[in-house]
């Protein structure tokens, strides 16, 4: 068994998909093809097999591994990566000896890793209170066009996930592809509103430069005119389509995290407490690795400023059926998804009592 000095190793898994998308831009070819066939294929069908380990860390163990620096060491990593990372693909992307099929497939890696390292660890970063790691967590985002996230997620989402005025809540019977456009549409006027009532509350315009929202609208700008300018229009749309694949990879991991759980509405008009039972959980070890146990998602909306390494399993969290990469390919074929997912939510409302489907209204 892995000792606690030693534990925070495993999450050097994490590494594998930005230092292997480095290797494909030099190498090209079929080369580039690995991050996509491990997020896709190999780590789904490894967590068909592998079972999920639902065990917790002693109040000992939590408390060692909270003082041990490497963890947040290793989230400060991904970020001279990840700005690799997107030097090598701007520089790259638009040779003219580049073939289509690598094109394509550099554009798809970086939206790969624009979403499980620019937004994933950028929302992971976002939770923390400290100047230092509020800038990594936003810079993270930029590198995804998506700084208005820092925002909703943390004064929105978490406030009002399993409720009908959350747009990274998806509702019963609502297909990925719906979801998608609402979410995302949704959650860029969310968070202008969002900002503006902050404001609002110090007295002050919501047009004033002390908007949050038209700093990150600036700084992104400032990141697109930069792109045109220096390595021209075509490098430009690439990487906007890589920029909006891992959005749009981010926006399926908030519909298969929330799908269908509503939150009880009370006789005095308020909503339920967020509890476990409002978010999907999934123990599938592989994928918890990879994506800084994001996957264990219901204690993260339970105290969201617990860092990931001491994120718990608890009983009363609805469980995937597997891992975040297969569900995503799961939720690609609506009325497959429907066919799985229906049932066990229908087992989950009978066993939680503040648990109820996820409305259009």
């Amino acid at each position: 068994m892995m000792t606690s000095n030693w534990r925070w190793l495993k999450y050097l898994v994490a590494l594998v998909i930005p230092l292997h998308t480095i290797y494909g831009f030099y190498a090209g070819g079929w080369f580039l093809l690995f991050p996509l066939f491990l997020s896709f294929l190999l780590i789904p069908l490894l967590e068909l097999l592998i079972p999920p380990d639902s065990s917790n860390m002693n109040a000992l163990q939590l408390e060692l591994e909270e003082r041990n620096p490497m963890y947040d060491g290793l989230l400060y990593l991904l970020l001279p990566l990840q700005i690799f990372n997107l030097f090598l693909f701007l520089n790259q992307v638009g040779d003219s000896e580049v073939s289509n099929f690598d094109r394509i497939v550099m554009i798809s890696c970086m939206g790969l890793n624009c979403g499980i390292i620019g937004i994933n660890v950028g929302h992971e970063l976002g939770h923390r209170t400290n100047t230092f790691e509020v800038i990594l967590a936003k810079t993270f985002l930029l590198s995804s066009l998506y700084m208005h996230f820092y925002i909703e997620h943390n004064r929105g989402h978490h406030k009002r996930v399993g409720t009908r005025i959350d747009p990274a809540s998806a509702r019963y019977g609502e297909n990925l592809y719906f979801f998608l456009m609402r979410s995302i549409v949704q959650s860029f006027f969310s968070a202008w509103m969002l900002e503006s009532k902050r404001l609002k509350k110090v007295k002050k315009s919501s047009l004033s430069f002390s908007n949050q929202m038209m700093h990150f609208s600036f700084i992104q700008l400032l990141l697109l005119l930069a792109i045109y300018f220096f390595f021209g229009k075509m490098v430009l749309l690439y990487f906007m389509m890589a920029a909006l694949l891992g959005i749009s990879l981010l926006e399926s991991v908030n519909y298969i995290e929330h799908y269908g759980l509503g939150r009880k509405k009370m006789e005095d008009g308020t909503f339920a407490k967020v509890k476990h039972c409002h978010s999907w959980n999934s123990n599938h070890v592989l994928g918890r690795l990879a994506l800084f146990e994001l996957s264990r998602h219901s204690d993260h909306h339970d105290k969201a400023s617990k860092k990931y390494q001491l994120l718990n399993h608890h009983d009363a969290s609805p469980q995937m059926p597997t891992g975040y990469p297969g569900m995503i390919i799961l939720a690609l074929i609506p009325p497959l998804w429907f066919k799985v997912m229906h049932p066990i939510i229908e087992n989950e409302i009978k066993r939680l009592p503040t648990l109820v489907k996820a409305r259009y209204s």
